[in-house]
């Protein structure tokens, strides 16, 4: 295996560093937006406790990933047209006032507008730093590099749980936003000295239209699933209004896309089996993901006495399990080119770990919880790199940033879905069960009580025990349906095809060297 890429039409070869010191600029950026919703998942129980608004716990991450969602496809196609350097780093500037604000915010619908402004921000942090290296590093080279994304992630998803409850603990949960500041600082110095790409001109005008229709179907569409059976029945007025309005606007975008110049989401790349395929699996991935970054440690706290702390660092068997088992994965793909076995090792290892999380109860020990989020995590791991990997393999060069704006966009999508369902599952059965315990009024009363574990200590003993096995029924209900869903992945990951990948390797079909100049191109203003 080669160490050097020779650009296109010449004979000099850049040197590896060059790439190195690139992606290490990126690896930062991509650690400021994983670091945030890991700090956060362990410090949202405090958040609650003092800001007040349980009904609104999911609201908190759902209007972030809604933003995430909205923005991600437009931040693409900006990096397409107008060049990726600065879309990348007006959107690492907005992230960091969103930060700010959210650290200042004093209720908890400030922290939901500012959680929003941060995830208009975060929308184009991913996908810059999914298309910026499907720019640089062809798909099939991208295993030398897999160390340095796995170790990034293993120290966001390992270190953010114990950051954001140390934080929490010892110097309040507003600090856990305002951590960004000097992270996003390092970013904004090293992508500002070190990224040179190409410039890009613009050939066309954003398709605004389609953005927007885009976003009304999002919004309509996650709100059907936050609100009902919870805020509104589900037959009611306001969830039949919301379901029109996602369909309407959905037909509608279709549509628009098919007459755009320049569509925000070019529909001919769903064309590719394997790109629809991993846009389903991502989605999926999302689902689980965040369902159980938010959940788990709710569940640790409030039931199995953790602190915020201690919560982070029970996760450590889901992460440690999906960060090797990602690892080992990449490595296995590089060498040989085969892929196809991880997608459906992945979806069966993520319905078998949620179904066991959903087995969890009051009496449940932290060594079998843990056992159980090894398992999902190890599901996870098998799929986090491979589904983005094969949605770029899956489109040619000219449509990376799409590409990987949309990846970005259903994986974002599901982690949406999923703390709205499973957030609405989690309320409904933790509001039900307070009240066959306690009576309707007594359950009010407990279930504006401070979530951490402190707090619940200074409960009376019934409401406690009561409140308890409440949580304890949410979680189930939450995981059982996360199980469900996890089916779908593990079935149509049987209906991925194997496609070689582009690039060097051993296996490399004949076409491959054509394939990789368009990379080569970009990084041949590295080597200046």
């Amino acid at each position: 295996m080669v160490d050097t890429v020779k650009p296109a039409g010449t004979s000099e070869e850049v040197k590896p560093r060059s790439v190195r010191v690139v992606l290490m600029a990126l690896m930062i950026a991509m650690l400021l937006a994983m670091l945030d919703n890991m700090i956060i998942g362990t410090a949202m129980p405090t958040i609650v406790g003092e800001l007040g608004g349980l009904e609104h716990l999911s609201w908190v991450v759902t209007a972030y990933t809604l933003a995430t969602a909205a923005s991600t496809p437009i931040w693409g196609k900006i990096g397409d047209m107008y060049g990726r350097k600065g879309a990348f780093l007006t959107s690492i500037v907005i992230f960091l006032i969103g930060s700010v604000l959210s650290g200042m915010a004093q209720d908890m619908g400030q922290l939901i507008g500012f959680r929003a402004i941060q995830g208009l921000g975060a929308g184009g942090l991913m996908v810059g730093v999914m298309a910026i290296i499907g720019d640089l590093i062809p798909p099939r080279e991208r295993g030398k590099y897999q160390g340095m994304m796995a170790g990034v992630m293993a120290l966001a998803m390992i270190g953010g749980p114990l950051v954001g409850g140390t934080i929490t603990d010892h110097m309040g949960w507003r600090w856990s936003f305002y951590i960004n500041l000097p992270l996003g600082a390092a970013a904004l110095a090293m992508v500002s000295a070190v990224l040179h790409l190409p410039k890009k001109r613009a050939q066309g005008k954003i398709d605004y239209l389609g953005a927007a229709l885009l976003t009304v179907a999002i919004t309509s569409t996650v709100l059907v699933t936050t609100w009902g059976g919870t805020e509104y029945a589900w037959g009611s007025a306001e969830i039949l209004a919301l379901i029109a309005v996602g369909v309407l606007s959905t037909a509608a975008f279709l549509y628009a896309e098919t007459k755009a110049a320049e569509p925000v989401m070019p529909l001919h790349i769903f064309r590719s089996r394997n790109f629809a395929l991993m846009s389903v699996i991502g989605f999926l991935v999302g689902f689980a993901m965040f369902g159980g970054v938010l959940y788990l440690p709710l569940f640790q706290q409030s039931v199995q006495g953790a602190s915020a702390t201690n919560s982070g660092l029970l996760l450590l068997p889901m992460l440690l399990s999906m960060m090797v088992v990602s690892l080992i994965a990449g490595r296995v793909t590089t060498s040989s080119g085969k892929y196809k076995i991880f997608p459906i090792a992945g979806g069966a290892l993520m319905v078998v770990g949620m179904f066991l999380l959903a087995t969890m109860d009051t009496g449940t020990t932290r060594l079998v919880s843990g056992l159980y989020m090894a398992v999902l995590g190890a599901g996870l791991g098998f799929l986090m790199q491979i589904t983005m990997l094969v949605a770029q393999n899956s489109v040619e060069m000219k449509d990376m940033g799409v590409a990987s704006s949309s990846a970005t966009l259903f994986r974002t999508l599901g982690g949406s879905f999923g703390v709205a369902l499973m957030g609405s599952l989690f309320t409904t059965r933790v509001t039900d069960t307070m009240a066959e315990r306690l009576g309707p009024e007594a359950a009010g009363a407990a279930g504006s009580a401070q979530l951490d574990a402190a707090s619940l200590a200074k409960l009376p003993e019934a409401v406690r025990d009561a409140y308890q096995h409440a949580v304890a029924a949410g979680t189930h209900s939450a995981f059982l349906l996360g199980a469900a869903i996890a089916v779908l992945g593990f079935a149509a990951a049987w209906f991925v095809k194997e496609v070689p990948l582009r690039g060097a390797g051993p296996a490399a079909p004949a076409g491959a060297a054509d394939d990789g100049k368009a990379a080569a191109a970009a990084q041949e203003s590295l080597a200046h």
